[in-house]
């Protein structure tokens, strides 16, 4: 989000920023998006949680710095919590001009941020089959993430606002099961030749292949405000797939799950974060249990896995995000102390921030 230094409401200024980072070595990783409000960032291929950190804070530290220089701030969160998607401007390029063009009224009404993790994997049906694996983990990755309680002015009720606003998107939510590539190859390219799409990006789903990058991609998340709990969140995104990677070489059939169940546990931890009584996938239990529950027993599945990744210390953002509540609770805990939601926006950008920065 990039925001006015003094009101912290949206301000449509991405081309200030990206004319401030024109030849820096930092650029090719500042970019627009969908509205001129709106500005991401990417880091480089990382190796270890280590190196997510060290990117991560130069490139939050960096633009933080940039935008204070130019009498901005920046926040990172799922929505801004009193901004009006009527008031923002489409950034003036031929993607995005063909979105609206496309969707209407659903792309004008995206203003929404999410935060985007991949993990590399060597071939293509183990990915379909990760990807198959890692279903029932949505929910808790988005119960972990969950920052946007708030949409245009008003407090929701929900964790995760922002997922209501995506699903009115086509080809958005949990993926299908797929028996391998081809099956999945054959769904996209029946999509491509008819021209529903113009290739396998259009394609919003919470989790997905990405064959040209060689990766899954992991989309469910919120925006997460603080840094260290994204880090927290990459380390065990991609120590659960390490974990499920091994299983599939062993020999083991990863299980798959049906997309109205995983469906069902994306809603309850949109709407109950944290707190969210989910459907135990895995075990097939009869009885719901508290998503933190499932968080905790994944934890410990996949700390051999950590290990082996020199993830351990990062993996603990994990419980800190437990021990104290996700971006959510933060945001709710400041409103309902002065029922100011300009100083949410404040303490939004001001945890977005790696450290103290100063123009």
């Amino acid at each position: 989000m990039i925001l006015d230094g003094e009101s912290f409401d949206l301000v449509q200024h991405i081309d200030t920023v990206l004319a401030a980072v024109k030849g820096h070595e930092l650029e090719s990783q500042v970019n627009a998006e969908l509205m001129q409000s709106v500005l991401e960032i990417a880091t480089p291929v990382c190796r270890t949680a280590a190196d997510v950190h060290e990117e991560l804070c130069k490139l939050r530290g960096y633009v933080c710095g940039v935008a204070r220089s130019k009498g901005l701030r920046v926040g990172s969160a799922g929505t801004h919590p009193f901004s009006l998607f009527e008031r923002q401007r489409i950034t003036a390029r031929d993607r995005y001009r063909a979105l609206v063009d496309q969707l209407q009224y659903v792309a004008r009404r995206e203003l929404i941020f999410g935060m985007h993790i991949h993990v590399a994997v060597d071939e293509p049906d183990k990915a379909i089959r990760i990807v198959n694996g890692l279903l029932p983990q949505l929910a808790p990755l988005l119960a972990l993430s969950a920052s946007s309680p708030f949409w245009r002015g008003e407090a929701t009720g929900l964790s995760s606002s922002r997922q209501m606003v995506f699903a009115a998107f086509p080809r958005s939510g949990p993926p299908p099961r797929f028996q391998d590539y081809a099956d999945y190859a054959q769904v996209v390219g029946q999509l491509e030749r008819t021209g529903c799409i113009a290739d396998y990006t259009h394609i919003w789903w919470d989790i997905r292949p990405h064959p040209r990058l060689g990766t899954i991609e992991i989309r469910v998340c919120d925006a997460v405000t603080m840094m260290e709990d994204a880090v927290a969140i990459a380390a065990y995104c991609q120590a659960m797939v390490k974990q499920l990677a091994e299983r599939h070489d062993a020999g083991e059939v990863l299980p798959s799950y049906h997309r109205i169940l995983t469906s069902e546990n994306k809603w309850l931890a949109a709407r109950y974060g944290l707190e969210a009584p989910i459907m135990d996938l895995a075990t097939g239990r009869r009885n719901r249990v508290p998503v933190a529950q499932l968080v905790r027993r994944t934890l410990r599945e996949i700390e051999p896995h950590a290990r082996e990744l020199g993830s351990e210390r990062e993996l603990d953002g994990i419980r800190a995000i437990l021990d104290r509540g996700n971006g959510a609770d933060r945001q709710l805990r400041i409103f309902n102390a002065n029922r100011d939601i300009v100083e949410v926006v404040e303490e939004i950008a001001n945890a977005t921030e790696p450290t103290p920065v100063h123009a």
